[in-house]
């Protein structure tokens, strides 16, 4: 309860849909690398990934089905629906689960285990640096925005 508290009176709700989008971006991106590594492995129930009639299924269409979402709700939906949790964490999700598989959408092949697809591990490490960056500066950014005045 009092983390609750901490946390609303800490932050506004634009810096809370930031923080969630964030954590969920660095959570969804470490996950799948993980995943993906024990999948390659040969563990699981489908070791070799996901297909479907007999195509690999690539984790970057759900990302870009969960953007659609999120877009989708910034389009229509009300300031309430906008602000809901869910949408920070789709957001955040969905970029990462795009970011992983970069590589293979700036080459059009899979080169997720090849050398080039240190490009998208490269990528997701610099967002998740520049996120944490911001966070870690929150209390640094309204004072630096005094000195400099508005950026219009």
């Amino acid at each position: 309860m009092r983390l609750r508290r901490e946390w609303h009176s800490r932050l506004d709700p634009s810096e809370q849909s930031a923080v969630i989008s964030w954590g969920a971006f660095t959570a969804t991106f470490v996950s799948v690398r993980a995943l993906t590594h024990w999948i390659r492995a040969g563990h699981g129930p489908t070791s070799g990934g996901i297909s479907l009639g007999g195509r690999h299924f690539h984790h970057y269409n759900i990302g870009i089905a969960l953007l659609t979402a999120v877009g989708a709700v910034a389009i229509r939906g009300s300031e309430k629906d906008r602000r809901h949790p869910a949408v920070a964490l789709a957001y955040g999700s969905g970029g990462a689960l795009i970011v992983d598989e970069l590589a293979l959408l700036l080459d059009l092949e899979d080169v997720y285990w090849a050398k080039q697809g240190r490009t998208s591990v490269d990528a997701a490490v610099g967002v998740i640096a520049a996120g944490a960056t911001f966070f870690a500066g929150l209390p640094f950014w309204p004072a630096a925005q005094k000195v400099l005045g508005p950026l219009d």
